[in-house]
């Protein structure tokens, strides 16, 4: 029974944290480097992904002195079941559980807006097997690659405050246990996918049997009951019965009008998972053989003959009264039973039961309706080698016209990629030439204009033109060699030269430069960066290029007498030391659409009049790429007004000394 959620203290804890971050002392990171360490040892270690989830489960219980500690994965994709694991005090074994309310804190300082129900949904997983009464929970959703995979709850079995290094502890471990989460989902999509081939071979390993039973000399007896076995364990069945009809009047085979017809049915063939073997008909056939109209079953099947009939229960039988004892329905309840039919002449039944119910799927009934199809001109004719030939040599033509057309195809869209390979090396071409040659007629007028004005001849309105000119020259050559860079970036793949610099003075230089432009548009900059000196690893040059970009774009964008945000933070964790910029300004929205291509060159959101060519961003993602980082655009609309909060993130990798002394401990 899922019982209510108490998320507002875990809200509100949220809340908190964000306004007053808490920074881990040097006496707090060295537990969370070594219970890090440990469940990368278990990780390495442990056999299977069960053990493994265990294992950690039982290391974090202990380590944080709780009653029980979950591990919840969450639904997978492929089997869209949730993979637990849980860990218990001993003296909490044979504690009974009672249904009370119980409160939720989350050691996440940035909480999603699928994070919560993401917790919700894991803990009725998690209670299932735990024997404890649950009064507080620390829970916090591990995340890889940007997405959800896990949740750990520690639990306690009385009210409980958790503290704050308790919370950073278990955001330090969520890292780790994102990767054991991984590893898990990855076994079991690796096991459902082993279980598809499994099923894949079987189904074409039993079509290969049916083909070389079809050719060989065995009677149609023999040949019948190894085919019946054959289907139920490619299958898995748990019983298959192969049912012949002997018509009273043979001519009834070609009737025309929907009509029972009188005609004993016989077992000509059983296999039972129970003995796994196929039983041939006895001499005495009382117990075997029945009357088609006798049995509401088979009617039903004979009236529908072509479609398989599927029965799960006793509510799938409708106005069926009788069916023949040799079904075992009592025992076996689900059915699938598929005619044996050929050019409209009913053969028999071929029957396949189990005690669950079952959803076929699609190439299941097609595999049985093979087989009916193969096991009916079996009947009819049981030297069948000339039509098998036939249908073989059908299938391999086609196969191989299809290998031509898929060659032919391949070789046009050979084609295709040079003939666009050639156009872009002739866009490249043309844009690099056009570009020298837009460049030097905006430098001499840029020189004119400047020789103009050191002859001091320019009346006042002369000079605005000047000035007008010069401006439009100096956009132009901007643009030109934007241009180039983005060509350069895109076709020469060199690497970036690094060179060591200082974050918080390189930002404020740049920020200084901005503040007449931020100032004309009633805005203000506020810099958040590190309190110490922070030396960092990169290409000067492209850093200031993206910073300019980053900065130009929020002073274009942002809503007048606002204020822009640039943050700058250096964090290591797991020795993945980075260093993470955050502009954020206030202004019109950014859309779901608007945002996947707002990178792409010349590409400029809908409704948006301010001048510009559209290229700065994407200038942007090209030096990011260029220095192996990462930018990412996030929009949040801000309550009860029609702005919103727009943040860019970049994300830049490093090599300082502090990820060094990580490393070697």
């Amino acid at each position: 029974m899922n019982k209510p959620l108490s998320l507002s203290k875990c809200l509100d804890e949220v809340e908190r944290q964000q306004k007053y971050p808490v920074k881990l002392m040097q006496h707090q990171e060295e537990p969370a480097y070594q219970l890090v360490q440990k469940i990368n040892k278990i990780i390495a270690n442990s056999s299977t992904p069960t053990n493994m989830l265990q294992d950690i489960a039982q290391l974090l219980g202990v380590a944080f002195k709780v009653d029980c500690c979950s591990l919840v994965t969450v639904s997978a994709e492929v089997s869209g079941e949730a993979i637990s694991a849980h860990w218990c005090a001993q003296e909490n074994l044979e504690s009974p559980q009672t249904e009370e309310m119980f409160s939720i804190e989350c050691a996440s300082e940035t909480l999603t807006i699928e994070d919560i129900p993401t917790i919700e949904k894991s803990l009725p997983i998690g209670r299932q097997s735990l024997p404890v009464t649950i009064k507080a929970v620390l829970a916090i959703p591990t995340r890889l690659a940007g997405n959800n995979n896990g949740v750990i709850s520690l639990i306690k079995s009385q009210p409980y405050d958790w503290s704050q290094p308790e919370k950073q502890l278990l955001k330090a471990v969520e890292s780790s246990c994102a990767i054991a989460f991984s590893q898990v989902a990855q076994a079991q999509q690796i096991a459902h996918q082993n279980q598809y081939l499994q099923t894949c071979v079987q189904h074409q390993s039993l079509i290969k049997q049916l083909t070389i039973l079809s050719r060989s000399n065995l009677e149609l007896n023999q040949m019948l009951q190894l085919a019946i076995a054959s289907t139920s364990e490619a299958l898995q069945v748990e019983r298959g019965l192969l049912i012949l009809l002997k018509y009273t009047d043979p001519l009834f085979r070609t009737r025309q009008k929907k009509q029972i017809p009188k005609a004993k049915a016989t077992v000509v063939g059983e296999w039972s998972k129970e003995t796994e073997t196929s039983l041939t008909t006895k001499s005495d056939t009382s117990d075997s053989s029945f009357f088609i109209s006798d049995c509401g079953l088979c009617q039903r099947a004979f009236l529908d003959s072509g479609k398989p009939l599927m029965i799960n229960d006793d509510t799938d039988l409708q106005d069926t009264l009788t069916v023949a004892p040799v079904f075992a329905l009592e025992v076996l309840p689900a059915v699938l039973l598929m005619p044996l039919e050929i050019q409209g002449k009913v053969l028999g039944f071929l029957v396949l039961q189990q005690t669950n119910a079952r959803s076929w799927q699609s190439a299941e009934l097609n595999i049985v309706e093979m087989v009916c199809a193969q096991l009916s001109n079996a009947i009819i004719q049981t030297q069948t080698l000339r039509q098998v030939q036939t249908l073989v040599d059908e299938r391999t033509a086609q196969l191989q016209r299809s290998l031509e057309v898929q060659a032919k195809l391949y070789e046009v869209k050979r084609q295709q990629t040079e003939q666009l390979q050639k156009l872009n090396d002739l866009k490249d071409e043309f844009l690099s030439n056009i570009s020298d040659r837009l460049r030097h007629p905006l430098t001499r007028i840029r020189l004119a204009i400047l020789n103009l004005r050191q002859m001091g001849q320019l009346n006042e309105r002369q000079v605005r033109y000047a000035d007008m000119i010069e401006q439009d020259c100096t956009d132009e050559i901007n643009l030109i060699n934007d241009l180039l860079t983005l060509q350069e970036l895109a076709t020469h793949n060199e690497r970036p030269q690094l060179e060591t610099t200082d974050l918080n003075a390189r930002i404020r230089d740049l920020a200084v430069t901005f503040d007449t432009k931020l100032t004309e548009k009633g805005l203000c900059l506020s810099l958040d960066l590190p309190d110490s000196p922070l030396t960092v690893q990169t290409e000067v040059e492209s850093f200031d290029r993206i910073v300019q970009e980053l900065l130009t774009n929020a002073s274009k964008y942002s809503e007048q007498d606002t204020v822009v945000h640039l943050q700058a933070t250096h964090q290591v964790n797991q020795q993945l030391d980075q260093v993470i910029i955050k502009v954020t300004n206030i202004g019109r929205g950014i859309s779901e659409e608007e945002a996947t291509y707002i990178f792409d060159r010349f590409r400029r959101g809908r409704g948006r009049w301010t001048p510009g060519t559209g290229l700065g961003l994407a200038l942007v993602k090209s030096l990011v790429q260029h220095l192996n980082g990462s930018i990412a655009v996030e929009s949040t609309p801000i309550k009860d007004s029609s702005l919103s909060k727009i943040s860019f993130t970049l994300t830049l990798p490093q090599f300082s000394q502090q990820s060094d002394s990580y490393s070697k401990k």
